[in-house]
């Protein structure tokens, strides 16, 4: 039992670092983490260009809604 106790963490280390290895090898885990980061820097490039076609456009309609109010109050 204590031999057993002892090996615990020798076997715990050898599983993890063996788990690694073969994700290094697997060419298909690999490619679906360069996919997913490619798709996330697609999806932030446009959120990026369409906030900066929008905020132009809500600035003038912000500025608008101000000076309307401004004439009311």
């Amino acid at each position: 039992m204590l031999r057993k106790i002892i090996s615990l963490p020798l076997t715990a280390w050898l599983s993890i670092t063996g788990m690694f290895r073969e994700l290094k090898k697997d060419d298909r885990g690999l490619s679906g983490v360069v996919v997913a980061i490619l798709l996330i820097l697609i999806a932030v490039l446009a959120i990026v260009l369409i906030w900066g076609f929008l905020s132009g456009w809500l600035e003038e309609l912000w500025a608008r809604i101000i000076g309307e109010t401004a004439s009311i109050g």
